[in-house]
């Protein structure tokens, strides 16, 4: 048995998790097992006997130690070496298949890939979850103890890598060919600690024990420029070429993980690139004693792919961060073509076997990319290699946020990658005639539309050049799709209205509910069966049948007990604070933002506050509100929150007035691992993002398949999870986007601060210092902000938010209501699995189907 705290086992309701075992209980069984290993093998077999002969070949072989000695650690070095053996051999019957069928692929190409940990959720994959368990207890271990050996790498910020591992598990549990690209980040996403209310950032060294699931591959490796040059010439059949000269080298060293789908054989790559020199260090300096200069190149050359997302505030970091971008898309492509070429001698069937799709702006730079791979390499004329390029590529935007749509100096691109500046140049002059053609005279199209802004320094916009080099392009919700093709990129859908479309995201219910929530899995399954497991959710409509039945309404009631018992332990054992018992539970875990407005529901928390101090014997329902979540290491005012939000816990925790009543805690360092843990336990989601803001949100859709109701307002995916799990099951509040539209002109927070008594009240407690010990001056940056801008409308929203509140502690009152209302939301939320959004890429822009892994190919050499 293990913890559903810690998001990793599969206990039976309600079931408290035992205590780890001691490394030297050891039974009888295991070292008979010991004894009768041999080291040849058992590499493929999926059998317990098999299981458990190799994991314990590992121990001796891989781990060179004694069982008796072997410690949590050594135990999850040899389950991973166990797992990652059987996927290598699934892996070399999968790509077996793909080139002897010449099948189309899917590239994806991410700057962020937030897998999580692996060893639990591949045990469950592959069906070996109780056989784990069951040997790690003869070898005198819990297994959620051997699960919390392995790191949770942070190579992502938060849903747009999120979202990538989710595809890429859904890829593979639905049989279909793809390829995952990104960067292997020596520092991924920071490790945050809180110290005196603060954020402090630590280096998330993920690689410090090692990676057992992954493969260098060094006869893959591409090699990358940067600077230099270019030189026009004529080849021996007379036509103009362009050279690209005395360019500084690097070396992209290609890492593969094994992507094993859901009760399937297929298992698909992730590959990740770090950065090489081309050089170690310099031999003639180092024996000068110049050590320093000796290892420049070295040092100069892997801070490309060191950290993930590095300050781009500095003309240094902005040259880093397009340099990360280039530097994986290049390498990415060369691997592309190199693979494609093994089959075939001309690109005119390019299009037909390669689909790449760029998962947000990051990696646009593929559009000049490509172009100049198959005009200046492959000797391709322009026309020809612009029609693959627009064919092949597909554009996901994920974001109506003016910051992250980015817009790069040009003459930064024109010292880092000049060829690719003149490409860019070359496509935008053939893109603006076919503007000016559609609409002769109008400048200020022009002007919008053009790939390169005008001003004093000009840039490179990079969602146009991935606009215009993309056959598709998609929003991510219904409402996010919408607006950009109102407003963010309008122009362009006037002119292409057929390449705009829209893919809801989704998450992938192996990681998000199989195994984060194993006691609602139960029950789900003693219901109506295991089958739903496997059908895009869509079986769970068949609970329907049972909403009334208060054996199933009191199940949910109970396992949501027992997740939230879980939760409240580690909450008390990460932060000291202890939960309310009988509270309900209201979650906001994500990224640190303005426009999330984590500041609107801390507001909201201190209202309430004050309303138990006025009346402490007034019955209430308490409530434990939660926070989760990461504040870029540059962005002052969302840090200023993290320390608001903390201060503000100090004070309320420590009131006895309140005690019992309602509690708050900032739970630190948050990532998919902790996320396991608290999803399954909310009771009540904050998605309050101002309306026309968020693009789709995942968390909502986590949260709503857990279980707990949503509080929001119609933004992103909220308005499509509230369609599927009933308006009456949705706690509705605030502006729409089409009235924020029609406000902001005027808009004048003052206005709404005083028509609300609670929220003046609110502020000036803040503005007093009464939770910075008479500090006065700590949030005055905050108070003034939302007294003078309130930029995303907190003041405008809040009367409505916090009446929304009350009405949702209102409806907790009602036991079996709330349960009938938790089911509805579960049923409802069948509808954003990953497996639903993938099958919908693959159909309506990438072209892919299904392919059946054939073992008996393994005779033939597979591709890496």
């Amino acid at each position: 048995m293990s913890s559903p705290a810690l998001g990793t086992g599969h206990p039976d309701p309600g079931e408290p998790p035992p205590a780890s075992g001691s490394t030297l209980a050891i039974s009888a069984g295991a070292v008979t097992l010991l004894r009768t290993a041999t080291a040849v093998g058992h590499r493929k077999g999926t059998e317990a006997s098999e299981f458990k002969r190799a994991v314990l070949d590992h121990v001796t072989y891989t781990c060179a130690k004694a069982l008796g000695e072997a410690t949590p650690g050594d135990l999850y070095r040899a389950f991973s070496h166990t797992v990652r053996d059987r996927l290598v051999h699934r892996w070399l019957a999968t790509q077996a298949t793909y080139l002897q069928r010449d099948v189309k692929r899917a590239y994806y190409l991410s700057s962020e890939f937030l897998t999580g940990r692996s060893l639990g959720l591949c045990l469950v994959n592959l069906g070996l979850y109780g056989v784990a368990e069951a040997l790690a207890n003869d070898c005198g271990f819990d297994l959620a103890a051997i699960l919390e050996a392995e790191g949770d790498p942070g190579l992502g910020n938060g849903g747009l890598g999120r979202l990538a591992a989710c595809f890429m598990d859904s890829l593979a549990t639905l049989q279909l060919p793809a390829t995952g690209y990104g960067i292997r980040y020596d520092y991924g996403i920071f490790e945050q600690r809180i110290e005196d209310g603060q954020q402090i950032e630590r280096r998330d060294d993920w690689l410090q024990q090692g990676n057992p699931w992954e493969l260098p591959r060094h006869d893959d490796a591409q090699i990358v420029r940067f600077g230099g040059r270019t030189e026009i010439r004529r080849d021996p059949d007379g036509r103009l070429r362009v050279d690209w000269v005395d360019a500084q080298v690097v070396v992209g060293l290609p890492f593969d993980s094994f992507i094993v789908g859901h009760r399937a054989d297929t298992v698909n790559t992730l590959r990740l690139w770090a950065a090489r020199a081309t050089r170690d260090f310099d031999l003639k300096l180092f024996n000068e004693g110049d050590y320093v200069r000796a290892v420049e190149e070295k040092i100069h050359t892997e801070n490309i792919s060191k950290v993930l997302y590095p300050n781009d505030q500095t003309d240094e970091g902005k040259a880093l961060r397009l340099k990360q971008q280039y530097f994986f898309v290049a390498c990415s492509i060369a691997d592309i073509v190199r693979q494609y070429k093994k089959r075939h001698s001309s690109f005119h069937l390019f299009p037909s076997r390669v689909a790449i799709q760029l998962n947000d702006t990051h990696p646009s730079i593929a559009v000049a990319e490509l172009m100049r791979v198959l005009v200046d390499e492959e000797r391709l004329d322009w026309e020809p290699a612009w029609a693959i390029t627009e064919n092949t590529l597909g554009y996901t935007n994920h974001t109506l946020m003016p910051e992250a749509l980015e817009r790069w100096p040009v003459p930064l691109f024109e010292r880092l990658l000049p060829r690719h500046l003149e490409i860019i140049y070359e496509i935008n002059r053939r893109f603006l005639r076919q503007v000016q053609t559609r609409w002769p005279g109008d400048a200020d199209r022009l002007r919008r539309m053009s790939i390169i802004e005008e001003g004093p320094v000009r840039k490179v916009r990079m969602a146009h050049l991935a606009t215009v080099g993309a056959h598709s392009i998609n929003g991510v919700a219904k409402l996010h799709t919408e607006l950009v093709k109102t407003e963010l990129l309008s122009d362009f859908c006037r002119l292409w209205p057929e390449r705009f479309n829209n893919k809801t995201n989704g998450v992938t219910p192996r990681r998000w509910l199989l195994y984060a929530n194993p006691r609602l899995t139960k029950l789900i399954s003693l219901r109506i069966g295991s089958s739903w497991i496997d059908r895009d959710l869509e079986d769970l409509v068949r609970l329907e049948a049972h909403s009334d039945d208060p054996d199933l309404l009191e199940g949910l009631w109970s396992v949501k007990k027992a997740n939230k018992r879980h939760l409240a332990a580690l909450v008390r054992e990460t932060t000291g604070v202890e939960l309310p018992r009988g509270a309900m539970y209201v979650v906001q875990v994500k990224r640190i933002h303005e426009y999330k407005r984590q500041l609107l529901a801390i507001l909201q928390v201190i209202a309430q506050y004050l309303q138990i101090k006025r009346d402490p014997r007034a019955e209430v329902v308490p409530r434990a509100y939660l926070f989760a979540g990461k504040a870029a290491p540059g962005y002052a005012m969302a840090r200023l929150h993290i320390k608001l939000i903390n201060d503000v816990a100090a004070v309320i925790n420590a009131d006895p007035t309140v005690h019992g009543k309602l509690a708050v805690a900032f739970i630190p360092n948050y990532g998919v691992t902790l996320a396991q843990s608290i999803i399954p336990a909310a009771d009540l989601s904050l998605q309050i993002s101002l309306a026309g803001t968020e693009a789709s949100g995942t968390s909502n859709m986590k949260l709503a398949l857990n279980g707990a109701l949503t509080i929001g307002t119609l933004d992103g995916a909220n308005v499509e999870i509230r369609e599927q799990v009933g308006e009456e099951n949705f706690f509705l509040f605030g502006l729409r986007a089409g009235e924020v539209n029609l406000l902001r002109p005027g808009y004048d927070p003052a206005d709404f601060i005083a028509r609300s008594p609670a929220l003046g009240e609110v502020l000036s407690l803040v503005e007093s210092g009464f939770f910075s010990f008479g500090d006065a001056a700590r949030f005055q940056p905050v108070v003034d902000q939302l007294r003078l801008h309130d930029p995303y409308m907190v003041c405008a929203d809040f009367e409505a938010y916090a009446a929304c509140q009350d009405e949702a502690a209102a409806g907790y009152r009602d036991r079996l209501g709330w349960s009938r209302r938790t089911l509805r939301n579960i049923i409802g939320a069948r509808k954003f699995s990953s497996d639903a959004t993938i099958r919908q890429y693959a159909r309506e822009i990438w072209g892919l189907h299904p392919v059946d892994v054939d073992f008996g190919l393994l005779a033939t050499p597979a591709p890496r």
